[in-house]
């Protein structure tokens, strides 16, 4: 599923993953191809989040995990607060 869709923007790539043990944890290897179009290697640094949706992975970038942290901490300590916002 690459490529150009009908208007003009490139369509999002879909690839089904093996997860296998590693040692203590659990590892999902990336297609070739998949990696070579988003630049990622072997070695390169990436961010898990656990979304509604489902795992997000994305390349690793300090600026971001310090704001994910910021963001959880805050969650934690307003949660009663948030609690009561959503309803």
């Amino acid at each position: 599923m690459q490529g150009d869709n009908h208007n003009g923007t490139r369509s999002l790539m879909t690839k089904e993953v093996t997860l296998r043990q590693a040692g203590g944890s659990v590892s999902a290897t990336l297609p070739k191809d998949m990696a070579d179009r988003l630049r990622v290697g072997a070695g390169d640094r990436m961010l898990a989040i656990e979304t509604e949706r489902g795992i997000l992975l994305t390349p690793y970038d300090p600026v971001t995990e310090e704001a994910l942290a910021i963001a959880a901490d805050g969650a934690r300590k307003y949660r009663n607060a948030l609690r009561e916002l959503a309803k």
